[in-house]
């Protein structure tokens, strides 16, 4: 397809774009592309955000049209394969699109501020601005064909994924103009993204105690920061961060010191704590108004399904318009192709993909208001079994299901009756280096393989359930763990004032093929950091979207370490003691399967199809 530039010139007076006249005979290009530079305040320094406005054949002031505001994920920019083919896709289908480079990235200025709602959603509110014609470009275009509810009032949705997902929510919290908001595999909660604590959750996926430090993903994210120095040479000054820490604000390096220390002295975990909240939905999503379409990947590590369902269970509790997908596709085996039928950002494949069709529906819905638009079920997920018919299943409800438990026998088996649990102990102890491994949280972004999760024998324990029958059993949502264990070299230091000294281990669920190879589903974890140890505690383990066939068997896992993660401070032995009336109990959110009937007497079906 090719493009028809338009090269905006400074003029003593703004200049309205108009849409240029095709030659006599000339087919009409679908639309036209003009990159602007918007000079504005944010925060504390001024910055000019790079840009690029698509504009459809045929939209004018007399003929104006919603507007869609895109950019990229973190490292990325303007020109990206996917905010690049997310913008044409939406210029294709006769709307107005605003891709721009996210504070510190691409040609844009400032450092690097984790989507602060009061820097960068302040940031893309002034670009709301521009697309109302209340500002101009720095040449002096001025906008007047995006259609408006209001004067001043643009009616713009959002759409991007990662770091262009969190700033919808930044955005729309400071700006009540935007109408509609599609976030892509983004987070709850940096403090949990970075430092999971899977434990003791208060407060959207996470709670007080921090948990365990996720080096791997936030190294990896830190050097790409670093790096847009050697990547875009002849930056502007105000990109400039510290002395050691280039390219970010004062306080995202501060929380990377401190976690680099693998220390959590009260003060400094409070305020380290308090920033990354800040900078994060979970702090400011009582301030979104705006109808909310949130994906999420089951392929996920970095941003596992329990942030968006944090998220979703917020906004529904406070009557925001929300609906979630949960696909197949998100960080994790950044090489690969989505799935056949998934959405592809890098090919705009919106009409021909479930979360696509769900995506044009959304704006259709909220931003060209027509009302007889279906938006579809509450819930909806990919289901990597299915070969022919629908892959996703949907659910009118969120959670779906009901839950089924398993009990933590004392002969290491998983039982679905208290009466079956045998009466016995069992202990493991951590070694000084990491003895279990689930990833290499950046294999599958630089291309490198990655072996086969594994535990080393006498640092973990497991339990194992009977073979699956009667038909398939479907997991869908986040198991949760309700464990007592006894450690009494973490006893000893449960009351000191730097919480690195608390017991951490790993929990997670494999399914066991009849021939006894053993899968971690993606590849995901739960890492705990028991907050007393002398008492139960409860551990929700990532969301999944799996089926364990008939034959094979469920293993729960606890380990004393992880490869991609900070463990315990010192070696800790940790016993686990189960008996009928006093046993480790295992929920699973079930959708199809042996699934016990609830106090009310009811059973769940298994989705319907979509």
């Amino acid at each position: 397809m090719s493009l028809a530039l338009l090269t905006g010139t400074a003029l003593t007076a703004p200049l309205v774009l108009s849409a240029p006249a095709a030659a006599a005979g000339d087919a009409a290009e679908p639309y036209t592309v003009t990159a602007l530079k918007v000079t504005m305040r944010a925060g504390d320094r001024l910055c000019a955000v790079d840009a690029d406005l698509y504009r459809p054949t045929g939209v004018n002031a007399a003929h104006p049209a919603p507007a869609v505001l895109t950019t990229n994920g973190f490292g990325g920019s303007k020109a990206d394969g996917s905010t690049n083919a997310t913008a044409r896709a939406f210029a294709d289908r006769g709307y107005v699109a605003l891709a721009y480079s996210g504070l510190g990235f691409g040609k844009t200025g400032c450092p690097i501020s984790l989507d602060d709602p009061q820097i960068d959603g302040k940031a893309a509110s002034q670009l709301i601005d521009l697309l109302a014609g209340t500002r101009t470009a720095d040449d002096g275009t001025r906008i007047d064909f995006v259609a408006k509810d209001r004067p001043g009032d643009p009616r713009v949705g959002m759409i991007g994924g990662s770091y262009g997902g969190a700033i919808q929510m930044a955005t729309a919290a400071v700006d009540h103009r935007v109408d509609a908001l599609v976030p892509l595999i983004t987070w709850n909660d940096l403090s949990y993204s970075l430092d999971p604590n899977n434990a003791a959750r208060a407060n959207g996926v996470s709670g007080p105690v921090p948990g365990a430090y996720k080096y791997q993903w936030t190294n990896g994210f830190f050097l790409i920061g670093e790096a847009q120095g050697l990547l875009h040479p002849g930056l502007d000054s105000s990109r400039a961060g510290g002395a050691w820490c280039l390219h970010f604000v004062a306080p995202a390096c501060r929380t990377k010191r401190l976690l680099d220390s693998r220390a959590y002295p009260a003060d400094e975990t409070r305020t380290m704590l308090a920033y990354a909240r800040s900078v994060s939905p979970v702090s400011y999503l009582k301030s979104v108004k705006a109808p909310t379409l949130l994906v999420q990947g089951q392929a996920d590590t970095l941003f596992n399904l329990n942030e968006a369902a944090a998220t979703y269970r917020t906004l529904a509790a406070q009557g925001t318009p929300v609906k979630m997908i949960w696909q197949s596709w998100g960080h994790s085996g950044g090489m690969k192709d989505p799935a056949p039928g998934e959405l592809d950002l890098g090919k705009g494949n919106l009409d021909t993909s479930y979360v696509g069709r769900r995506i044009l529906a959304w704006f259709d819905r909220y931003l060209r208001h027509r009302t007889a638009t279906s938006t579809g079920p509450a819930f909806a997920y990919y289901r990597d079994w299915v070969s022919s018919g629908p892959t996703y299943a949907s659910s009118s409800d969120f959670p779906a299901g009901d839950d089924r438990r398993l009990y933590l026998s004392g002969d290491g088996k998983l039982v679905d009756d208290r009466a079956k649990v045998a009466r016995g102990s069992r202990d493991y102890r951590n070694l000084r280096v990491p003895t279990s491994h689930s990833e290499n949280s950046l294999s599958g972004m630089l291309g490198l393989p990655d072996p086969e999760p594994y535990d080393i024998k006498g640092t973990y324990l497991d339990w194992t359930s009977e073979p699956v029958t009667g038909g398939p059993l479907d997991v869908v949502g986040a198991p949760k763990l309700t464990l007592k264990v006894v450690s009494p070299q973490a006893e000893q230091v449960q009351n000191s004032r730097d919480a690195a000294d608390k017991l951490v281990l790993f929990a997670k669920l494999y399914d066991v093929a009849p021939d006894g190879h053993k899968t971690l589903v993606h590849r995901l974890v739960a890492p705990a950091r028991v907050p007393d140890v002398t008492r139960k505690f409860t551990v929700e383990l990532p969301g999944i979207v799996h089926r364990y066939q008939p034959g094979h068997r469920l293993r729960l896992v606890i380990a004393a370490s992880d490869s991609a993660y900070v463990g315990n401070r010192g070696v800790k032995r940790v016993t686990v003691t189960s008996a009928p009336g006093d046993a480790g109990v295992l929920e699973l959110p079930v959708t199809q399967g042996a699934v016990p009937l609830r106090a009310d007497g009811c059973r769940d079906g298994g989705g319907r199809a979509t």
